[in-house]
């Protein structure tokens, strides 16, 4: 034990769990197929997960669905109270999963507690909206005094809960925690590279007293996954799906869910896809306050959430101080490294492929015109890495405009005009989220009312809460996670209409 990368650095080293979550119980894959996980930072084999096949991935179905039929109807207190025993134990377990999470996914420790932490959240704002899920008294509208309409709150079913690498912990909570107060039953598919922080998020959720088949996790390699997913989206158990990730698959499962071949159901969809922030910063900005939040909503993960900002619109007046500043700051503040080793304030990225995606970008714009004021390479022990580079004279024919570089490179562009800031920063398919900068409250808010996004940032580089929505419109998705609306996302509605008793004169 005390050569292995992750269980030596772990309190509690049973949490760190090479199998698969089936109808409450640790499994391997039939075929005996194992994936490798491996760490960004070095390339070092973190550990196995089971392979799945369809087979296991209907076994989980089955066992959420025979699950469902009781855990619909326990009482709201009691799933409440699952909820909170839930939170209470990862938050008593924080610090073994961000050494999981910073293992497998790359992020410096301080911020994987972070993200557990805010993971935490979900399950406690979840575990307080449980039992708070009210329906109406209508007065019927045709007929009044004929007849009384009722509406009820119900779950919707069994969910397949898929999550992507770059948060491992709050993707699963944010969903789970919500199906899990709407009265659902859940099938988590996580990121193949990321499996470890789920299995041990699930394993506390077990200590929890979660019963058995309410939550299920089928691991599989990146390879497998289509497969996985297919048998998800084509299951008529499968109730709702909900998926966190690329814009491209979030489509192709859009269109599975819609069952467009012999025997095809139609499922509930909420769809969290890729984003291209603008983050507008205006002459009478607070500067440091705006350095900041680029600082925070740019660099957060090394750039890999989907709410970085993508695109930032410097006016003309603060260009050069602005960039000077960020530049600066950058160069003095962050240090790239191991997420484990002390000091490090940057990972790598998530895999060799994405850093090459983020070169090429820089690449392209210096090809272009642009000039790099810090940063602009790969370098590290892994070709993961990516410098955090801050790039000036950025102009729309270049890739960063249009394309989501999910990296730690900052793009400076020059605007003059308030209507030339938000046709630019509308100027894309996507409309996650935005962020404005500016001390003039009438046109902060004017801005942001005209930004064709599902969410702004008003001079801070932090949107996301448990108690706000979070979600997009256009290529961005659809639905709201978090907040009392996410919630909604795992009921429906059920209207009752009560008929007037029919009165006899007996005259």
């Amino acid at each position: 034990m005390s050569t292995h990368p992750v269980l030596s650095k772990l309190k509690d080293a049973s949490l760190f769990i090479e199998k698969g979550h089936i109808d409450g119980a640790w499994v391997t894959a039939a075929s005996g197929k194992t994936f490798d996980v491996l760490n960004p930072a070095n390339d070092q084999r973190i550990g196995a997960c089971p392979d799945f096949s369809v087979a296991e991935t209907n076994r989980a179905i089955n066992a959420a669905h025979n699950a469902f039929s009781s855990f619909r109807d326990t009482a709201p207190r009691e799933r409440a109270r699952l909820l909170r025993c839930w939170y209470d134990l990862v938050m008593a377990n924080a610090d073994d999963l961000a050494v999981v999470l910073t293992a497998e996914m790359g992020k410096p420790l301080a911020e994987a507690r972070g993200e557990v932490v805010y993971a935490a959240s979900f399950l406690e704002w979840f575990s307080e909206e449980a039992p708070r899920v009210y329906g109406d008294t209508v007065p019927a509208g045709n007929r009044p005094g004929a007849s009384q309409v009722v509406t009820v709150r119900e779950p919707i079913g069994v969910c397949a809960l898929v999550t992507p690498w770059n948060f491992p912990a709050a993707m699963i909570t944010r969903k789970a925690g919500a199906a899990l107060a709407a009265g659902c039953t859940a099938i988590i598919k996580p990121a193949g590279e990321t499996p470890f922080t789920a299995n041990a998020l699930v394993e506390l959720a077990r200590r929890a007293g979660m019963p058995r088949g309410v939550l299920n996790v089928v691991t599989a390699s990146t390879a497998n996954t289509p497969a996985i997913g297919a048998a998800l989206t084509s299951s008529p158990l499968v109730h709702k799906v909900s998926f966190t990730g690329s814009t491209a698959v979030g489509k192709l499962l859009m269109q599975q869910c819609a069952g467009n071949t012999p025997g095809g159901t139609l499922k509930k969809v909420s769809l969290e896809l890729g984003g291209n922030a603008p983050f507008i910063v205006f002459d009478d900005a607070d500067l440091e306050a705006a350095v900041e939040g680029a600082l925070i909503s740019k660099f957060r993960a090394s750039g890999q959430t989907c709410v970085c900002a993508n695109r930032l619109y410097i006016q003309s007046g603060v260009y050069d101080k602005f960039s000077a500043r960020l530049a600066e700051r950058v160069r003095r503040e962050f240090v790239l490294g191991d997420g484990s080793k002390a000091g490090t304030t940057h990972g790598p990225l998530i895999h060799s492929r994405a850093a090459a995606k983020a070169e090429s970008h820089v690449h392209d714009a210096v090809q272009k015109g642009a000039k790099v004021l810090v940063g602009g390479s790969v370098t590290g022990a892994t070709a993961a890495f990516v410098q955090p580079t801050v790039l000036t004279n950025i102009t729309s024919d270049m890739r960063i405009a249009s394309e989501e570089t999910f990296g730690p490179v900052a793009g400076l562009f020059r605007f003059d005009t308030e209507a030339e800031a938000l046709q630019l920063a509308n100027s894309t398919e996507f409309g996650l989220a935005a962020y404005v900068f500016s001390r003039d409250v009438h046109r902060a808010w004017r801005v942001a009312r005209s930004l064709d996004v599902g969410m702004v940032g008003l001079n801070t580089g932090i949107i996301s809460d448990a108690a706000a929505p979070f979600g997009g419109v256009k290529s961005s998705g659809f639905g709201r996670e978090g907040s009392k609306y996410g919630i909604e996302e795992y009921m429906s509605v059920k209207t009752i209409t009560l008929g007037a008793e029919r009165v006899q004169s007996r005259l």
